[in-house]
């Protein structure tokens, strides 16, 4: 699948020169868990040879780097930069773009990167919402003078400077073009390591392409499926499943219905339900929608009332059940800022995208 309004010219061109011979590779963390790092150590042996085609210019999970050192580089001068998180931050921002100009090609690696992913449910709230509860609302916080981060501090060495922190988070694609799209939390090692030989071999598909197959998890499913009636949905805690039928058959909400493949279904595999984490498929625009649409058409009943309480008792928390990865990057983006919060630009990726007034 392509996307629209992902690449402009320039991009387009970085991604048919690759350099041939030793590459230069960087890898950056910003709003994740870290996960995605470490995936890409799960490629085992093949990492060896990641190594062998590639020097590690940045990678600061792994390796000692420094930002200057990035700064001083060519436009350019990465060959592939694989770039996990969200945007949260000014420091953020400033590493994406960046990268994004010392890099030939720019991956936005896994949901976080690429939707938001869990981190992006902090744009229920707003800034200073987070804070309190971080910094004063928590019990276990101890903070008796109610210190709350500042981006400039006067220390006795002079003035420390952190990272102003936004009210919303955006996607990488929101904030800068990027050429490909490897979805996943984190993305299974089998995908990481089709990318890597691609861009080793240079044979990098065309840009604006999801790095996963086209269809749903449940066509990688190997579980029993049946007209779907549902009466009740239970929550996984309150079922034993049957291993061998479908999930949602039997009553538990499974996301795989309207997400994307190339996991192999695994989470289906132990009998526990799919949460989506590899986005929509390719002709969805909104993943909670699609899901909402498929979990409406098998529930078994035409009684308003019925249908509101059959779905109440399962879903208690409905951002979480179908934007759990994707609300930063979905059609709703965020709640409503205060008036005084506004936001300017445009909705969709790329370089006019969201910025917070």
């Amino acid at each position: 699948m392509k996307t629209n309004g992902t690449t402009s010219e320039a991009t387009v061109a970085n991604s048919h020169s690759i350099s041939k011979g030793r590459r230069k590779l960087a890898v950056y963390w910003a709003a994740s868990c870290g996960g995605c790092d470490i995936a890409l150590l799960g490629i085992n042996e093949k990492i060896l040879d990641v190594a062998e085609a590639f020097d590690v210019v940045f990678w600061p999970c792994v390796a000692d780097g420094k930002v200057r050192d990035v700064e001083r580089l060519p436009d350019g001068a990465i060959d592939l930069c694989l770039f996990n998180g969200g945007i949260r931050n000014s420091e953020h921002e400033y590493m994406a773009r960046l990268l994004r100009a010392k890099a030939k090609v720019l991956v936005a690696f896994g949901s976080c990167a690429i939707e938001g992913g869990i981190p992006g449910l902090a744009n229920l709230h707003t800034r200073d919402e987070i804070f309190a509860t971080v910094y004063r609302d928590t019990a276990s916080t101890e903070n008796p003078q109610g210190i709350l981060p500042r981006h400039e501090t006067q220390v006795p060495e002079g003035t420390l400077h952190l990272p102003v922190s936004y009210d919303t988070l955006k996607t990488l694609p929101q904030t800068v073009p990027v050429e490909y799209y490897l979805p996943g939390c984190p993305p299974e090692p089998e995908r990481i390591w089709e990318v890597m030989a691609a861009a080793m071999n240079g044979k990098l598909p065309e840009p604006g392409t999801i790095l996963a197959p086209k269809s749903t998890v449940c066509d990688e499913c190997s579980r029993k499926r049946s007209e779907k009636k549902i009466k009740r949905f239970y929550r996984p805690w309150e079922i034993i499943p049957d291993p061998e039928i479908c999930l949602l058959d039997q009553g538990i909400i499974c996301c795989g219905i309207a997400t994307r493949a190339g996991c192999g279904a695994l989470c289906p595999q132990v009998n526990s339900p799919c949460i989506g984490c590899y986005g929509p498929p390719d002709g969805v625009e909104d993943f909670g929608a699609r899901l909402m649409s498929a979990l409406a058409s098998v529930i078994d009943s035409q009684d308003p009332e019925e249908i509101d309480r059959i779905i109440r008792s399962a879903v208690p928390d409905p951002v979480g059940t179908f934007y759990r990865f994707g609300l930063a990057g979905s059609l709703l983006r965020r709640t409503r800022l205060p008036r005084e919060k506004t936001m300017i630009g445009t909705r969709g990726p790329g370089p006019n995208s969201t910025r917070e007034g």
